[in-house]
């Protein structure tokens, strides 16, 4: 019989090191994972409350994207996808989750759809690049929460072409560069708070 590996404990301290933050703050349990979800999923519809509508957009100012782009970090892709895909699905099926409190498909496939859709696949983005590690630093937390942000621009920007049958220029107009400051200051806040999160759980 073949002897035993050695390991030494550095390297099974290794192997049990933390991949995102919510690694740190409890053992990842299916009943854990599903919490954290759903604590997402109900931040992100308080973040939908928080709104200041632009007369000339259908798209208001929310506090979404911030909570969208922290909690895929946080969770980790596939479990940070999911709180946004429960966000939506539960607006979907009426619950006034969405901003001002609305729901219901209409709304959900209304001017603003292609955000939402932008949310799961950015907090899918953002978190597959904290499991490499790149919200552990100012220098590439900040990058991939831009990264994050472009992704839900795009699929926004697509989405309000075709609602409002409009030129990209238009929708540019009506779904981006109004944004833009306040999302940069978002990008920048998340750059800070997620490695500041890994220093205060004893990340060396």
């Amino acid at each position: 019989m073949a002897a035993a590996p050695n390991v030494t404990v550095a390297e099974r301290e290794g192997s049990m090191q933390a991949v995102v933050l919510a690694d740190r703050w409890t053992a990842r349990t299916r009943v854990s994972t599903t919490t954290l979800v759903v604590a997402v999923a109900v931040v992100t519809f308080v973040a939908a409350q928080i709104r200041i509508p632009l007369p000339f957009t259908p798209v208001p100012i929310t506090a979404q994207t911030f909570v969208v782009l922290v909690g895929g970090a946080a969770l980790g892709w596939r479990a940070g996808a999911a709180a946004q895909a429960l966000y939506i699905a539960v607006g979907i099926v009426g619950v006034p989750v969405f901003q001002d409190l609305n729901g219901g498909w209409t709304y959900a496939t209304g001017s603003t759809g292609g955000y939402l859709v932008g949310f799961i696949v950015a907090a899918a983005v953002t978190g597959y690049l904290a499991e490499r590690g790149q919200d552990r630093s100012v220098w590439s937390a900040v990058p991939a929460m831009l990264f994050g942000t472009v992704v839900i621009y795009a699929c926004g920007v697509t989405w309000l072409m075709q609602v409002l049958n409009t030129d990209l220029s238009d929708a540019l107009t009506k779904g981006m560069v109004p944004f833009v400051l306040g999302d940069l200051a978002k990008i920048a806040l998340a750059g800070l708070v997620l490695p500041a999160a890994w220093r205060l759980t004893g990340r060396r």
